[in-house]
């Protein structure tokens, strides 16, 4: 090994780590820049976390958006561990890592070409934000980008803005080729080109010169009515087809005469319109040849032209069929031959292909002038020097996010740390864990430990893993989408929330209050002392239940009584015989005798149990009487009990947080101590005063005090009857 590495090696060997025993492991304390600059060396075995989702936390996202650099949605230990060497590298000293909030200057190390670009970059930011460089950088002062780079300025992004330069003639170029290719983002937060729509547009512009240059507005050939060429074109292309159509037509004709019956609309036709009131616009009429078709026929401009095509045939001759055929054509203005037909297509052909061979661009509303002083000008290459000059200055641009980066790093990263590496946050209770999203206020009880559920599904199926009392609740607040948490339950009373649709109120980290409905419980123990007295309320419960449904039934029974005796009341039965009237009304002696029988035996029965119970309990001495009441409540409670100590010996966070997409690497007990702590519970504030007297209350009778006293004197006179027998 070289001199060099075993020197390092020595170095490593010689930190301590501290750690600190909570939730039943131990965990490492991080508590200065030493233990940042080793950490590589702390073996991943005794990371309490192996990785976390970067949301659903309290956590700031863009921090843990730069930690994520592989940008999946987890921050794991490679990339702690790369973020943590970064740091020590960029710092003079790692130990303000530890500090409040606020990088100074000074704390920037610029040893190496790195590190005095980042440290210029950190020292415009505090110019820019009217600071001085005493002063410390905040998050603040980076939150919002576009303040940091002037559209005066440039800031190595490529994109040039008009306000960047003072040549008019080129801020008017910049305004028109955003006018036309649309603007690109500039860090300032305006919009200007860069050099793919500068290409673009002077493309553009050239090949749009080039095809006025191929028309010639002058040139006969293209324009053979000049201004009026285009009107011209248009009325020739609403009737080209049905012109052509006629021709066609009448050609078939005079190529077979048997054909022109077929040709011509048969006589069916007309009748579907007979019944009908018909206009020049139906359809029906539009879909009729143009004129009557025979061999040799000429189109009719006038008379005898299909009603439905009468105007625009009108509009064809006045623009397109005299200007064309000039005196030639004046005789024949009453009809279009075949042939002038084909001579007005091949004069308008040209301009067809022409126009058809148009750019598509938005160029087209720039006057043609102005295009060719652009494509004749030198703009192009004095904006493709802007945007290299822009590039150019591209060090501080570069160098600004590396100096967020290291400025949320000073801020946040030690915070991960401690609910990453170890748990700290949690177990020692100085801050929240950034996995406590808020505070469940339910029942007068306040529960510390609320989590955001992502996935319900998958967290209904890990976290009854935990052997925590789990509390899912749906909260709602104006303006916010609905939010699923899950609470744990580690103190206090559970028996009222069983049923699910109870409400309670959660306030998140930011003290914003939502309406928070119970959906879900699931039900383990919260205490030994719960556990203790369970068996004796599911007896109570047990027992209540019976007494209502044997009430109900009694009351049932009765109200069937009541209504079948009304019933039979009002019907009048027939004589009966008296021996028959006497039997039924009889007293069944036999039957009641029977009755008393059963009791009797029942009372004594129970007589007798209670005799030799008793009798055994006061043969014993006095002080061995509590030590056998003692005995038979642990024996009714005593699995109870157990059940209750075997699932608080488990409970642990773990399963909480992996239901949310963590890795939890050790089991992280909540024991009954600490699980106390994180669920409140009402108490009356110190030195309160408190009156019982209550106007209300229900009156005091004495029958449960007489039935104790006679109870006692029950006890004792059977004490004294064992004692003498």
């Amino acid at each position: 090994m070289p001199q060099g590495e075993q020197a390092l090696a020595t170095i490593q060997s010689q930190h301590k780590w501290r750690f600190f025993r909570s939730g039943g492991f131990d965990q490492v304390a991080l508590d200065s820049a030493a233990d940042l600059q080793h950490l590589h060396e702390l073996d991943p075995k005794l990371w309490t976390v192996l990785n976390c989702p970067t949301t659903g936390l309290e956590f700031d996202h863009r921090t843990a958006a730069l930690l994520d650099l592989d940008k999946d949605g987890q921050i794991r230990v490679p990339e702690i561990l790369a973020a943590v060497r970064w740091c020590c590298e960029r710092l003079q000293d790692a130990e303000i890592m530890f500090q409040a909030p606020g990088l100074p200057l000074a704390a920037i190390r610029d040893q190496d070409a790195e590190g005095a670009n980042l440290k210029a970059a950190a020292l415009r930011v505090l110019e820019i934000t009217g600071k001085t460089e005493t002063d410390s950088l905040q998050v603040a002062d980076l939150a919002d980008m576009t303040l940091l780079f002037s559209p005066h300025h440039f800031n190595g992004d490529g994109v040039v803005m008009a306000e960047l330069t003072s040549d008019a003639e080129l801020a008017q170029l910049i305004s028109e080729i955003i006018q036309t290719q649309g603007g690109q983002p500039d860090r300032s937060g305006g919009e200007g080109i860069h050099s793919d729509s500068l290409k673009a547009f002077y493309q553009q512009a050239a090949a749009v010169v080039e095809w006025h240059a191929a028309g010639g507005t002058a040139d006969l050939v293209f324009s053979p009515l000049a201004d009026k060429t285009a009107q011209a074109v248009a009325a020739f292309d609403t009737v080209k087809a049905k012109v052509d159509d006629f021709f066609v037509r009448c050609q078939l004709a005079a190529f077979d005469n048997r054909a022109t019956d077929a040709l011509n609309p048969a006589v069916a036709v007309y009748e579907l319109l007979n019944n009908k009131a018909i206009s020049s616009s139906d359809m029906d009429v539009a879909a009729l040849p143009l004129a009557a078709i025979a061999a040799g026929q000429s189109l009719p401009l006038g008379d005898g032209v299909n009603p439905a095509w009468a105007d625009a045939i009108a509009q064809f001759k006045q623009a397109v069929l005299e200007p064309l055929l000039g005196a030639k054509g004046k005789h024949k203005a009453a009809h279009l031959t075949a042939e002038q037909w084909q001579q007005i297509c091949e004069q308008l052909e040209p301009w067809r292909l022409w126009q058809a061979a148009k750019p598509d661009t938005k160029l087209h509303q720039l006057e043609l002038d102005r295009l060719q002083a652009i494509v004749a000008g030198d703009g192009k290459e004095r904006l493709e020097a802007l945007i290299a000059q822009d590039i150019a200055a591209s060090t501080f641009a570069d160098h600004v996010d590396a100096v967020e980066r290291l400025v949320r790093y000073q801020r946040d990263l030690v915070t991960l740390l401690r609910n990453f590496v170890s748990l700290s946050d949690f177990y020692q209770r100085k801050h929240k864990a950034i996995f406590q999203i808020g505070t469940l206020y339910l029942d007068q009880r306040s529960c510390e430990l609320v989590l955001k559920v992502s996935d319900m599904a998958r967290h209904a199926t890990m976290a009854p893993f935990s052997g925590c009392y789990l509390v899912y609740c749906t909260c709602e607040c104006q303006g916010e989408a609905p939010l699923q948490i899950v609470a744990a339950l580690t103190a206090g009373d559970v028996d009222e929330l069983m049923v699910p649709g109870r409400n309670g109120v959660f306030y998140d980290r930011q003290g914003r209050d939502w309406r928070a409905m119970v959906t879900k419980v699931v039900v383990q123990p919260v205490s030994i002392g719960q556990a203790f007295w369970s068996p004796y309320k599911r007896v109570a419960a047990f027992i209540e239940a019976q007494l209502q449904k044997f009430a109900a039934s009694r009351d049932k029974d009765i109200e069937a009584k009541t209504t079948t005796g009304v019933t039979t009341a009002t019907v009048p039965t027939p004589a009966a015989t008296p021996g028959a009237t006497a039997a039924a009304a009889g007293f069944d002696i036999a039957k009641f005798a029977g009755i008393f029988a059963a009791l009797g035996l029942a009372v004594g029965a129970i007589g007798t149990a209670l005799a030799a119970v008793m009798a055994g309990l006061f043969s014993l001495a006095w002080w061995q009487i509590p030590l056998v009441i003692v005995g038979v409540l642990l024996l009714i409670s005593g699995p109870s009990m157990l059940m209750a100590f075997l699932t608080l010996r488990r409970r642990n966070l773990g399963p909480l947080l992996d239901a949310n997409g963590w890795a939890v690497n050790t089991r992280a007990k909540i024991n009954v101590p600490f699980g106390a702590a994180l669920t409140g519970l009402a108490r009356l504030p110190a030195g309160a005063k408190r009156s019982l007297a209550d106007p209300f209350a229900e009156k005091k009778r004495p029958w449960g005090s007489l039935l104790i006293l006679l109870l006692v004197l029950i006890g004792a006179a059977l004490f004294w009857w064992f004692r003498l027998n």
